[in-house]
């Protein structure tokens, strides 16, 4: 019988989870700079992602709320029938989009962390 829990005594341990935690923030040896300060670092030494995925998260969540009124108010001024179609099917398509907008975000922003691991270790 063999124990799972311990690892053979041939083999190191497994490396202990990064700072932060998965996922979470990477540590960097340089101060980390504004959103200007990122914006105009020509050397691209700090990636302006992290600090504006929230922010473009939330204008498309507004955005898309927005039209979905937009379309409901024209919806119902055509037609009662359209504004009740546009009033059911709306909403999920809200949600249909918004998950696709974050899904995307979060692929821009896991390559970016992915990025900031690699120079990380190389350095």
């Amino acid at each position: 019988m063999s124990d799972y829990g311990t690892p053979p005594p041939n083999q190191p341990p497994p490396n202990p989870p990064p700072p932060g935690g998965y996922g979470g923030p990477v540590p960097s040896g340089q101060p980390r700079k504004g959103f200007f300060g990122a914006l105009f670092d020509f050397g691209f030494e700090h990636f302006i992602t992290p600090i504006i995925v929230k922010i473009v998260y939330v204008l498309a969540l507004v955005g898309l709320v927005v039209g979905w009124l937009g379309f409901l108010v024209t919806g119902f001024a055509a037609d009662a029938s359209y504004g009740i179609v546009v009033l059911v099917l709306g909403p999920i398509a809200v949600i249909l989009y918004l998950a696709f907008i974050r899904m995307t975000l979060e692929f821009y922003l896991a390559i970016v962390r992915m990025s900031q691991d690699i120079h990380e270790r190389l350095r």
